[in-house]
This record gives C-alpha cells, sequence and structure tokens, in this order.
C-alpha cells in the first residue's frame, strides 16, 4: 500500500513519461510481421513487456497475464502464422473479458479458433492458416482494440482487406490512430463511412522505417488532475502537437472545465500545463467520453476534489475493463465524499458530501484505479491499495510523484500472516 500524505503541488517540475503504450503494442506487431521498423521510446510498461516478451518466444502456449491489448492484438497475429497452433491464455480476470466479437471475425475469414473454457472468452486455442477471404462485418460498437487487431495483420494478407462497421463506431480516434501507423509504414488504407480498407504491403525491398514512439496522453492524464487541483504548472516531455492518441483530449477537456491550458514548445516536444489565474469553474461538466474513455476515470475524481457536479457519457466500454470500473467508481468516489449514479454507459455525480476519515482506495486489480484516485492527496491524505498495479502502464508513476510533491508518499508494511 501506499500513503499519501496531504500534500502540496511543487511548481515549475519536468517529467519524462515514457512511450505511448498503445502505439508502442501497435508496432510491436508491425515490426513482428514486417521486419522493417526500428523502434525508439518504447513504453516501458508491464503490458508492452509482455506482449514483446510473446512475440519473442517460440512456444505453443503463451500466457500474457492481465494485458489486455496483448491479448487482442495476438489473436489476430496467431492466427495468421500458417502451420502453428497457440494456445493463448491469461489470468483470472482475463479469462472473464469478453473476446468473441473479435473470434468471430477472425473464424469468418476462415481461421480456426476453439474456446478452450467458456464460450466467448480466453483461453483460445488457434490454428494459424493463411488468410484469402477478403471482407468482414464487424460490430461498430466494441472495443476498438478488436478492429485495431484486425487492421495491423491485413497488411499482411495477400489481398488486404476490407473492414465494414456496422453500427455507431466507439472510439474512432483509436481507429484512426492504427490507420496513421499504418500509413506512415507505406500500407494503403482508407476509412470512408463505416468502411476500411487495407491494401496488401507490397514494398518488403524498403529501408529500415525508425519510429519513436510519442509519449503516453493517457498517463499524463494525471498531472493535468494534479495541475488542476495544486494550480501549479508542470511540464511534461514528448508529446506532440498533432498527436493521433484519442486521450490527447485530456489538453481541450481541462482547458474546458478546469482553466490548465496546454502550451506546446518544439524543445523536446515539451508541454506546459499552465493553470488559468482566476479561472471560473463550470456549474456543471457534461461530457460525451466515447472517444477516450479511459481518461474518464481522472475527470471523476478531479471534479470530485473540486466539488463539480458531472454527467458522463460514452462509457459503455469502461465494463469490460482491468475491472468494471463504472462500479469501481461508484464504489471508491462515495470515500471522496461523492455519491453517484451510474448505467451500463454513464455516471453521474448526484451530492458531495466530506470525504471520509482514513481513506483507503481499492484498485480491483486496475492500474487506472491507483492514478487517477492520487491526485486527491492535495486535498486529503489517503491510501492506495495494491499501489503494483501501475506496472500495468506506467512503472515509475510513483517516482514521478515524489518529484512533483512536497510531503507525498509514505511505505506502509502490511502483515500478511
Amino acid at each position: 500500500m501506499k500513503k499519501l500524505e496531504k500534500s502540496k503541488l511543487q511548481s515549475n517540475k519536468t517529467i519524462q513519461i515514457s512511450g505511448s503504450k498503445s502505439i508502442s503494442n501497435r508496432l510491436l506487431i508491425l515490426e513482428s510481421l514486417f521486419e522493417n521498423i526500428k523502434i525508439d521510446n518504447l513504453s516501458n510498461s508491464q503490458d508492452t513487456q509482455l506482449l514483446k516478451k510473446a512475440l519473442s518466444e517460440n512456444t505453443e502456449t503463451v500466457d500474457i497475464h492481465h494485458a489486455g491489448t496483448a491479448m487482442r492484438f495476438l489473436t489476430s497475429y496467431y492466427s495468421i502464422q500458417e502451420g502453428k497452433t497457440t494456445i493463448l491464455t491469461g489470468s483470472k480476470r482475463m479469462k472473464e473479458r469478453p473476446i468473441k466479437n473479435l473470434v468471430t471475425a477472425l473464424q469468418n475469414l476462415g481461421v480456426e479458433i476453439e474456446y478452450l473454457e467458456n464460450e466467448g472468452f480466453p483461453p483460445l486455442k488457434i490454428k494459424g492458416r493463411k488468410i484469402t477471404e477478403t471482407r468482414v462485418n464487424v460490430p461498430a460498437n466494441i472495443s476498438s482494440q478488436f478492429i485495431t487487431s484486425l487492421l495491423l495483420i491485413a497488411g499482411k494478407l495477400e489481398k488486404g482487406l476490407e473492414i465494414n462497421l456496422v453500427g455507431e463506431i466507439t472510439s474512432r480516434s483509436y481507429i484512426e490512430m492504427t490507420l496513421d501507423i499504418l500509413t506512415k509504414f507505406g500500407i494503403e488504407a482508407s476509412f470512408i463511412g463505416n468502411t476500411i480498407k487495407v491494401e496488401p504491403f507490397t514494398d518488403h525491398q524498403s529501408s529500415i522505417i525508425h519510429y519513436e514512439v510519442e509519449s503516453d496522453w493517457s498517463s499524463a492524464s494525471y498531472f493535468y488532475s494534479f495541475a488542476a487541483l495544486g494550480r501549479k504548472t508542470i511540464r511534461l516531455k514528448s508529446f506532440y502537437r498533432e498527436s493521433t492518441q484519442g486521450d490527447s483530449a485530456i489538453a481541450k477537456i481541462y482547458e474546458e472545465f478546469f482553466g490548465i491550458k496546454t502550451l506546446f514548445t518544439d524543445e523536446e516536444y515539451t508541454i506546459t500545463l499552465q493553470p488559468v489565474e482566476g479561472f471560473t469553474f463550470p456549474e456543471k461538466i457534461i461530457l460525451d467520453m466515447n472517444d477516450c474513455p479511459d481518461i474518464a476515470q481522472t475527470l471523476c475524481v478531479t471534479a470530485a476534489a473540486l466539488k463539480i457536479p458531472f454527467e458522463i457519457s460514452g462509457l459503455g466500454t469502461l465494463r469490460v475493463k482491468e475491472t468494471d470500473r463504472l462500479l469501481a467508481l461508484y464504489n471508491e468516489l462515495q470515500k471522496l465524499g461523492t455519491e453517484t449514479e451510474i448505467t451500463d454507459s454513464t455516471i453521474r455525480s448526484v451530492r458531495f458530501d466530506e470525504p471520509q476519515e482514513n481513506i483507503s482506495i481499492k484498485t480491483y486489480q486496475d492500474h487506472r484505479m491507483a492514478m487517477s484516485f492520487a491526485p486527491f492527496c492535495l486535498v486529503k491524505e489517503l491510501t492506495i491499495e495494491d499501489e503494483n498495479v501501475v506496472e500495468k502502464s506506467y512503472p515509475m508513476f510513483w517516482e514521478d510523484l515524489e518529484k512533483i510533491l512536497i510531503n507525498n508518499i509514505t511505505e506502509i508494511n502490511v502483515n500478511t500472516k
């Protein structure tokens, strides 16, 4: 456990966050398929390291533990490894996370995939083969990672792939980020209406392409929360003005609702989170976060700390993340004195009371629960349970907090006997 004492935010501190997990994981699949990519500033997250390890090993059984992105991307990757049979498994929670829509799409393309335990869930037995089908229909409201998983292998297929998205598209920005990466490597792709088309990659004689991974905007979101509550400037390195990451929406959101301007400088691609003096907070935050659901927890905690009423929609995918994030928010925000109501895709505040004494935040094996609640230490001391969950996406999180806070972190030794 980590005890976060009531703290103050230091001004003008600079943090270097490692490369985006989302971009890194996409690049690792492409590197393994096409071999003409050199990646710089790769994410040091546990998820990325697990994916890298899986791609480097030649074993029949691959255990990716809690790494949901790895599970989804590797399902398609192993589907085109001709003549190879792979059993893809993970943690207890991973075996509860649905993957049926992706598996069905691959089965419709002719891949032989078998559920080894429960229908629609890992573990999977995948028999790799050459895919000759060229079109597939996929529900548009599923996780964008399912769609990205198919896109990453599309350029390797002899005739490419056309994906028809049926219904209303969820997390479109993540799909567009994947397509942007593909085109940077010479893989032609288009996204018109609800149809995505990827052409086969034919330039196998191309020279090595160097790709420097932009730092992770979802990791940056926690520092936006600190800046909003502490009203001090924070600088973050390696962030691009024209980012393709969906979570870069945090800059616009925090400027509008919390008065945190994002100032870009070309030197080391640094951004400065600058509080606006005399900013008037809104009477209520009403926001659809369909395109950036991973930063919803951060926003809810910031609003709760400032006692700003909020109503957030577009959060359907949070139910099937590392935990049911909407239920987890409902439970833990109560400890901050914020009562909420949740549905399958929304959360809204109902009432603000005083925070509990001796706040202890459960993380539910979810890295974002630990990090999104940490900024509340600027309001009141609290304890974060199972602090090591941050290794999934941001292993240096607690060390970086020590650089920006005064009177911040104390270790608690727990007797587990």
